[in-house]
């Protein structure tokens, strides 16, 4: 019975002693993995890109000297295509050049005293332009300037009938100034509004007489466009890891 007794003790000392031995070996150290990374894309506006936009054309209504009773101001619909580069040099500046034609409906002129009307089917505006934006992120702000190109196609007539006319003065080539926001809504692909002027110079007739007091007279355009730009060679977005 002793031997039994002191049995049941010595299992009932070790049941109560294992705790403390486990107590003793420390909490068992468990491998976290590490928090997956995060992949911040960077928008980069390197590249080659080409486009379309459409829009509406205005005219000024203010030459002539204020003889014109014509359609010298109304608005026209316009439609074209662009191809330029850009070069972000900054993490917040970009760099670019940009050629663009844009075909035009409609025509402006006037119509005077005597029956005698000037008429321009101006039939499109072209544009080289350099242009400088602040971006951020997807969004570009941006200004342009350059040279200008009108494609006029000009007509003077006599109670309707065609007659010659002489314009001193060069009113094809000009210059351009504008300012747009690109912002890029897909890989490969950025969507922008801008407001663009057109500046042809002043002219005046010097035949027939009847044209002469018009005096000097102005062709110029301001513009809306909203248009759509392709872009090759985009750079892979790339990935920071925080």
């Amino acid at each position: 019975m002793k031997k039994i007794l002191f049995a049941t003790v010595a299992l009932l000392a070790m049941g109560a002693a294992a705790p403390a031995v486990g107590a003793d070996l420390g909490n068992r150290n468990y491998y976290k993995a590490p928090a997956p990374a995060y992949a911040a894309p960077i928008y980069n506006w390197t590249g080659f890109y080409v486009g379309g936009h459409v829009g509406g054309a205005f005219s000024s209504d203010n030459n002539f000297n204020g003889l014109s009773t014509g359609n010298n101001g109304n608005g026209r619909f316009l439609g074209g295509v662009q191809v330029g580069a850009d070069w972000q040099f900054n993490p917040n500046f970009v760099v670019g050049v940009e050629g663009q034609y844009s075909w035009l409906s409609g025509s402006v002129g006037a119509v005077f005293p005597g029956s005698v009307a000037y008429t321009n089917d101006q039939r499109g505006l072209g544009s080289i332009t350099g242009r400088v934006g602040y971006t951020w992120g997807p969004g570009l702000l941006y200004v342009k300037g350059g040279y200008a190109y009108s494609d006029n196609n000009e007509k003077v007539t006599v109670a309707g009938v065609p007659t010659g006319f002489v314009i001193d003065g060069d009113h094809r080539n000009g210059y351009t100034v504008g300012v747009g926001l690109e912002y890029m809504f897909a890989p490969n692909w950025s969507a922008k509004a801008e407001y663009q002027y057109y500046n042809f110079g002043d002219a005046h007739f010097t035949a027939p007489a009847a044209l002469v007091p018009a005096g000097n007279f102005t062709t110029d355009d301001h513009t809306i466009k909203a248009g759509v730009n392709y872009r090759f060679n985009w750079a892979s977005p790339a990935v920071a890891r925080y």
